[in-house]
């Protein structure tokens, strides 16, 4: 399965469901391939925010070695799922889509609510990446049966 994390700048929220969702399935010995992308195009190339490295690396997931990319459209085709982290990224994604197919293939990471963005507020780097960790073992055992 290839999964995708959508955020805004790729440098907070979805660096970290990136590594987390990674990091639980290759503990479950899931074949999947996880990354991210970004909506806009400002941090192209750079490491996520050293707050989110720094939050991570206290859960024992590394995501230093990720870089911010910029989604394009061809990612519909590449991944089999594209999770966003709010309902502005969803509009931005759902944008690109040249096919009914590949809007059916995004959906918000919550189901029913965003994952608010930390960058302007240090002290919600934890209680995101609580939130977002509590999700990926939710996503692992509704993808898979397994439980986490």
């Amino acid at each position: 399965m290839k999964i995708l994390m959508v955020c805004l700048g790729n440098i907070c929220r979805s660096p970290l469901a990136h590594g987390i969702l990674a990091h639980y399935a290759a503990q479950h010995n899931l074949n999947w391939q996880v990354e991210s992308a970004g909506t806009g195009n400002w941090h192209v190339g750079e490491a996520p925010d050293r707050r989110s490295i720094a939050v991570a690396r206290k859960y024992g997931v590394d995501i230093s070695q990720q870089r911010a990319r910029h989604f394009r459209p061809d990612f519909f085709d590449r991944y089999d799922r594209i999770f966003v982290m709010d309902r502005q990224n969803y509009k931005d994604v759902v944008r690109l889509a040249q096919h009914p197919d590949h809007i059916q293939k995004v959906s918000l990471f919550l189901e029913d609510d965003i994952v608010p963005d930390p960058y302007y507020d240090d002290t919600l780097f934890e209680p995101v990446y609580k939130m977002i960790e509590r999700r990926c073992k939710e996503l692992i055992q509704e993808l898979t049966s397994v439980k986490v």
